[in-house]
């Protein structure tokens, strides 16, 4: 049994995380998105959704992310949103 291995898992995904968190900082630089900035667009989003639904903000996952464009597979930012919904609002 190679011990070796069995402690490079664990970095692998270490290793794994920290380049995802490397990416994600990089592409809020390169597109001039601070954290601020985010935050606010966090609050507007979350104001205007919430007239219609309640949300669970726990699971609240809102991002800026490099994505592929459908016309020439070039790289262009992207605000991902994952929102859990509670329940809808009757109007």
């Amino acid at each position: 049994m190679d011990l070796f291995k069995l402690f490079s898992r664990e970095d692998a995904s270490s290793k794994n995380v920290a380049k995802e968190r490397l990416k994600l900082v990089l592409v809020h630089d390169r597109t001039n998105c601070s954290s601020n900035f985010l935050e606010m667009l966090k609050g507007d989003l979350l104001s205007v959704i919430s007239d219609y639904v309640e949300i669970d903000e726990d699971g609240l996952d809102i991002r800026i992310t490099k994505t592929k464009k459908n016309t020439d597979d070039s790289m262009v930012p992207a605000l991902i949103a994952n929102i859990p919904i509670k329940k809808m609002k009757s109007r």
